[in-house]
């Protein structure tokens, strides 16, 4: 590693960023959570696989926000697919964090897949699997799915219809969007919105939680 690369933070740091958004790791964890930090600024040397460079703000924006939605939502087990997965948020925090949730990382470009393949490896989770693909060509190798989830969607309807369509038959939407593209997403249909849940330590950020209809009929 570039000795340029600032270290990731501390156990006590990562313990009181998690606290004050109510989340609660082991050792183990936070090790975890260290190492792919590690493997995160070294890699983003070579591959953008994210504009923060700051450890701590990585800490708050990646890994606590993408950790909080554990606290919206059941997810200590089940199958869930993380669109757009990118440098591997929010869905390997969230496998770190529940060991036994069964997770998909969803990421068309090669090189940020190859990163997350690492990660994978490196930390041993072995719940997490990486699909080198655009996700609206994916269907029934995700099948069947609990929740599908997406930090850095931008076609909302896109992906919303694809989640609600027969090949997909997601149950759950989980997104992490800003207030303003809140209303846009509730008018897309096929889906039940829960009231939005602001994320700890943002202005105008939230988590949004959608369930499928049941009088829905995708025709895809």
């Amino acid at each position: 590693m570039s000795p340029d690369v600032p270290a990731a933070p501390s156990s006590h740091t990562i313990h009181r960023a998690l606290g004050e958004f109510h989340l609660v790791v082991t050792e183990e964890q936070v090790q975890q959570i260290q190492q792919y930090t590690a493997l995160l600024l070294k890699w983003n040397e070579a591959v953008n696989l994210t504009a923060i460079r700051d450890p701590l703000e990585i800490l708050y924006r990646h890994f606590c926000e993408s950790m909080f939605a554990a606290s919206v939502v059941a997810l200590d087990s089940g199958r869930l697919a993380d669109v757009g997965s990118g440098g591997g948020f929010p869905g390997l925090p969230l496998q770190i964090l529940h060991p036994k949730l069964e997770v998909f990382l969803i990421e068309s470009n090669v090189k940020k897949a190859t990163f997350l393949a690492e990660v994978v490896r490196d930390l041993g989770l072995t719940g997490a699997r990486v699909l080198v693909s655009r996700y609206e060509e994916l269907g029934e190798e995700l099948t069947p799915l609990d929740i599908v989830c997406c930090r850095a969607v931008g076609e909302f309807a896109l992906f919303l219809n694809w989640a609600a369509s027969a090949r997909v038959n997601a149950q759950k939407v989980l997104l992490w969007v800003g207030g303003r593209d809140v209303e846009e997403i509730q008018r897309v249909s096929g889906w039940e919105w829960r009231e939005p849940v602001q994320i700890p330590q943002s202005l105008r950020r939230f988590l949004l939680v959608g369930t499928r209809t049941t009088e829905m009929r995708p025709e895809q």
